[in-house]
């Protein structure tokens, strides 16, 4: 199978492109190699390639930025979808597109399923939900959204975010600011990798899914798990959403179900689970660096 991944340089299109590539032809479009926005350039880079599947990694994400660059927001992670889908219906070709949990509003009190309606609250989530309307276009897409990111591959670019933030302070002996009231599903990037592969190769019904790890925590829940497994004092300083001022609203209780992902019997780990592989992978890669 011939694939296309868009966003090829960030985090999780880094991941993407070493997952798929053990056993299919990869094309790997950073945004220096393509602006997706650009429907010439999509169409003058895809076309020729002919791919049978189309992976979406491309997006804007900083969250406050789009407050103030809606234009670019809305041209990578909307416009640039329709691209794409576009350049999949002439190739007959699959779309993966990635969205999030910030299309909902938060005000729930249980994991959010793909069915429950979204009701988003920034440019950044109203880009988002609108590149998931665009990808559905493509005559066979599929619409994952993840959520809380961490992890990555060796030699991959740097994971930026909240996980790796809270990492790295705490190696520092410093004391993160943790939310003590916004509940999310942290995910690790090659889970959300292996299961997109899964549903590529087990041509699972096209859709939107929810793709990412089990299980639900605060971020204060999540960096002390975090320090225990680092064997490490867990220094936090507690902080509640209403204490920061953010101009773009964020979700309060964002936890996703992936129960739709695991009845097709993928079956996702528990974030714990997933982030004990993560660090015992930043543990080997440090004592690598350490040896030479």
């Amino acid at each position: 199978m011939r694939v296309v991944v868009t966003g090829a340089g960030g985090q999780l299109g880094a991941v993407l492109v070493h997952e798929f590539q053990s056993g299919h032809e990869v094309i790997a479009f950073s945004h220096r190699d393509l602006d997706i926005a650009d429907d010439a350039a999509v169409a003058a880079a895809i076309d020729p390639v002919r791919p049978n599947l189309i992976v979406n990694a491309a997006a804007f994400t900083d969250v406050e930025a789009s407050e103030d660059r809606p234009v670019e927001a809305f041209d990578a992670n909307a416009f640039g979808v329709r691209a794409l889908a576009r350049a999949a219906r002439r190739q007959h070709a699959t779309l993966v597109h990635y969205s999030t949990d910030f299309v909902f509003d938060g005000t729930g009190s249980r994991p959010y399923v793909e069915m429950d309606r979204p009701n988003p609250r920034s440019v950044y989530a109203m880009s988002k939900l609108l590149g998931e309307w665009f990808a559905m276009d493509a005559p066979h897409a599929y619409v994952l959204r993840v959520e809380s990111l961490f992890g990555g591959v060796p030699g991959g670019p740097p994971a930026r975010g909240s996980v790796e933030t809270i990492l790295n302070t705490l190696k520092n002996g410093g004391s993160p600011r943790v939310f003590i009231d916004r509940t999310v599903t942290p995910t690790y990037a090659i889970d959300a990798a292996q299961a997109t592969r899964r549903l590529i190769e087990l041509q699972a019904p096209p859709g939107l899914y929810h793709c990412v790890n089990s299980g639900s925590c605060t971020w204060f829940e999540f960096a002390r798990e975090l320090a225990t497994q680092l064997g490490i004092e867990a220094r936090l300083t507690p902080v509640r959403m209403k204490e920061v001022k953010f101009r773009a609203a964020r979700p309060l209780y964002c936890a996703l179900s992936n129960a739709k992902l695991q009845s097709l019997g993928i079956q996702m780990a528990s974030w714990q689970a997933a982030l004990s592989r993560f660090v015992g992978t930043a543990r080997v890669l440090n004592d690598r660096a350490d040896a030479t």
